[in-house]
């Protein structure tokens, strides 16, 4: 069940009567749980010839009976039927196994007592900006919050330990760990001038990205079986860029939806568009292109209303949808708009826009100006350069290419002029002594022209206007049982279309992202929060449509939805503001009573606590053993991960080799996605396989995790790597564990934890220094050779230390 009956039971009171029942938040939930799949906007579906998401069909004259008569809830049928004890007139009929709640049906016959005044989904509603509550608290989120944890009965935690704080902000912002110098740096600086910090550093781009390309269904591999590799990684490096820029958010969205119908479209704004190029291409003999095509164009529909809408659009896309106002016309009228791209399920991933860097595109112009001169150099007729040619040929040299070896083979007296013309022209290009200084420039060119060849992109490109698709509805979403021809249109419910958008790609992206559309701003802040705390105001942040969950705090979230639109879409100025919030200051450890009345702190009465993402924790475990590279951009690389020896579809192998050098040690949101076979530590931690979007990922709590912590090859890397920077960087064991401490947990270990450890320490040493082999395994395998002289068993007894710290909770938690 989605609606939070929770919630809804809160407003029940004896003073019910005497408060203003809310249709769209109290009501409709109510009805669209219970009643809409057999009485709501599906015809087909429909029972009883009766709507109850229609106003005027819910009150109409029903040969003298109304379901429902504004003012007399005695009168009104929708009560009676609830409330009958005869199976063939009660509602929910008994085979649904559905009972409304005597709670919810007082609040029905208040509502209807009250005249049962209508409305819409809550989310469709137009934004307004609520007033700020007048509470002492200088943060409108704050005053927001503390109004709604008074009516709770809840109150602020304290504030956290400045050097948690730092960390909680270090990780949210960039997805790494604080350096020891930054705390220490940071330590007397405000809080706000620490979220600055970290909000300007590269790394931001890099953290934040990973959550986009869930939403953008980003891999490097095209999926389906065979699932082949996929050049794409330009758009990666587009989303890391943008987010570094603090692109608006308005102009994030076009750009990706429809960058290249922009006027003068920049190279950026095409690359931006590979957004709906991370659909599946299915690449196996046999099958229909037209029919994986039009897979990839339905995709790109429930994408694009998922990401920006949060609607389930694919509800509709067999059948009118029964609960959201969504006909199965409108839904093809959203696929018009994407219908008409130039891609259609080819194996060369056709259209493709070239990249060169800054520069590049001159300068491999400019060589290929001087191949082809040199190239016609070595054609001209000079005597000089064919001395030594008879020498040659008399030595009947091995020839490969056919018409040159039938050329020699032939007798001298029998060659034609062609065939004589080829020979001394492959003595020229190829062999003569006398040539040797312009076959070096003519080779040379080539080379660097062939190292110079452009990266391509998969890019979005509409047909030309005399090859443009018609589209119709598909019945029961069968794409070969076709309807009637429709053009292009939205939904009518999520907001007004202005006459002056163009139709096509680029006016769909404007609707989205106008004032008049009530689900993008809010989504998003929504999503925005969901980062930050961990659970969304709206919880289903996936659905916001009637079968979602209800906003915890609308005036919450439509404050902060109408302050995202009047920054100019600034999502950073947004983040800023959450992260200076009283409420995220907090200390994250919780009470009894905390947990029992707000078990996963949606009133927000502490501190945000919970477990990252597998990239996440890779990247903090690299970062405080001194492995991570800085360097950015480029092709996907593999890091080390256990090769398991299986194969995916028609023989290819589902292994791989590990990159080399820094490579080996990037960032996660640079690991090769390869759809078939994940990197198996990100999917132990519910990374999807971004085979379809993904709004929220699932956040589990399992032994398999643990394994990866503890034994994953890259873990024990890392810890072979912290073993040997503590070994390096301290001198005495106890400044050993500090420094341990201050990379791992930003702060100081306490007596107990160092006499803990100190005794672990001695005890791995003890078994270490009995077995030399075990010793230097456990040192060196799989990092590499320890420096020469470097004692291996205490090296191996801090290997085994260095693995405890970062397998406490408190490093793998974002506390």
């Amino acid at each position: 069940m989605r609606a939070p009956l929770l919630l809804l039971l809160s407003f029940v009171s004896l003073e019910a009567a005497d408060r203003k029942v809310s249709f769209s938040r109290e009501i409709r939930p109510i009805l669209s749980e219970n009643c809409i799949a057999c009485h709501g906007p599906d015809d087909k579906g429909r029972k009883g010839e009766l709507r109850l998401d229609d106003e005027q069909d819910a009150k109409r004259d029903r040969d003298g009976e109304r379901v429902i008569v504004p003012g007399d809830p005695e009168k009104s049928l929708l009560i009676a039927r609830i409330l009958s004890k005869d199976p063939d007139e009660v509602m929910p009929p008994p085979k649904q196994h559905k009972t409304i709640p005597a709670a919810q049906v007082e609040l029905l016959r208040t509502w209807i007592r009250q005249g049962a005044p209508w409305g819409r989904h809550w989310a469709y509603e137009p934004v307004v900006r609520p007033s700020v509550p007048k509470n002492g608290e200088a943060n409108p989120v704050d005053a927001l919050l503390a109004e709604r944890q008074k009516q709770e009965g809840l109150k602020w935690s304290d504030e956290a330990p400045k050097n948690v704080l730092i960390r909680r902000v270090a990780l949210d912002v960039t997805g790494l760990p604080p350096t020891p110098e930054e705390v220490t740096r940071l330590a007397k600086a405000s809080h706000a001038e620490v979220v600055a910090h970290f909000l300007a550093k590269p790394a931001y781009g890099e953290h934040w990205a990973r959550q986009w390309l869930d939403l953008a269904r980003y891999a490097d591999s095209a999926g389906y079986p065979s699932d082949p590799g996929r050049i794409i990684w330009a758009y990666r490096d587009w989303v890391i860029k943008a987010l570094n820029q603090n692109k608006p958010f308005d102009q994030f969205a076009v750009e990706q939806l429809a960058g290249d119908l922009l006027p003068n479209p920049t190279e950026d704004q095409i690359i931006a568009t590979a957004f709906h190029r991370n659909t599946m291409t299915q690449n196996e003999g046999g099958t229909s292109d037209e029919e994986f095509r039009n897979a990839a164009v339905i995709d790109r529909v429930n994408t694009t209303y998922a990401v920006f809408m949060g609607t389930t659009m694919a509800c509709a896309q067999c059948h009118t949808h029964k609960y959201d106002p969504i006909t199965i016309t409108e839904y093809f009228q959203s696929y018009a708009f994407l219908n008409q791209s130039a891609d259609s399920d080819k194996k060369d991933e056709a259209p493709l826009h070239e990249i060169y860097p800054p520069g590049a595109k001159a300068q491999r112009e400019l060589w290929m100006k001087e191949s082809a001169a040199a190239e016609a150099a070595l054609k001209k007729t000079d005597p000089a350069w064919l001395a030594g040619f008879d020498e040659w040929l008399a030595k009947k040299p091995n020839l490969a290419d056919k018409p040159l070896k039938a050329a020699l083979e032939a007798p001298k007296e029998k060659r034609t002029k062609a065939q004589n013309t080829l020979l001394r022209q492959h003595y020229v290009r190829n062999v003569s002594p006398a040539t040797k200084a312009q076959r070096a420039l003519a080779d040379g060119l080539k080379q660097k022209i062939a190292q110079s060849a452009p990266v391509t992109v998969p890019v979005m490109q509409d047909l030309p206007k005399d090859k443009r698709r018609k589209t119709f509805v598909q019945l029961r979403g069968n794409w070969q049982a076709l309807g009637e021809e429709v053009g292009e249109g939205v939904p009518v419910s999520f907001g007004r279309w202005d006459a002056n958008y163009p139709t096509n790609r680029l006016g769909l992206a404007r609707w989205i992202v106008s004032r008049d559309n009530p689900l993008t701003a809010r989504v998003t802040m929504n999503r925005l929060w969901e980062s930050v705390f961990g659970v969304g105001i709206v919880r289903s942040s996936e659905e916001f449509g009637s079968q979602g969950d209800l906003p915890l705090h609308p005036e919450l979230l439509d404050w902060l939805a109408a302050e995202f639109v009047e920054s100019g879409w600034d999502t950073k100025r947004m983040l800023t503001l959450l992260l200076n919030t009283r409420a995220y200051r907090q200390a994250s450890a919780s009470v009894a009573q905390l947990n029992e009345k707000d078990p996963d702190n949606r009133f927000v009465a502490r501190g945000p606590r919970f477990r990252p993402s597998g990239e996440m924790l890779r990247d903090q475990t690299l970062a405080v053993s001194g492995l991570l590279s800085a360097k950015m951009f480029g092709p996907p690389v593999r890091p080390m991960r256990p090769n398991m020896g299986l194969s995916i579809a028609f023989g290819g192998s589902g292994d791989w080799q590990t990159s080399v050098g820094e490579d080996r040690h990037r960032r996660s949101v640079y690991t090769d996605t390869r759809r078939s076979t994940p990197y198996p530590s990100f999917a132990t931690f519910d990374a999807p396989n971004r085979e379809t979007c993904v709004i929220r990922r699932d956040r589990s709590n399992t032994p398999l995790q643990a394994f990866v912590t503890l034994n994953d090859p890259v873990f024990i890397e890392a810890s072979q790597a912290l073993a040997r920077r503590l070994m390096k960087e301290a001198p005495t064991d106890e400044a050993r564990l500090r420094l341990a401490y201050a990379l791992c947990l930003a702060r100081e270990p306490d007596v107990a934890e160092l006499t803990t450890l100190q005794t672990l320490l001695a005890r791995s040493l003890q078994e270490y220094r009995a077995d030399a082999k075990l010793a230097e395994q456990m040192a060196t395998q799989p990092l590499g050779p320890a420096d020469k002289g470097t004692d291996l068993p205490a090296l191996a007894a801090w290997t085994a230390v260095s693995s405890v710290i970062m397998n406490l909770d408190e490093f793998l938690m974002r506390r």
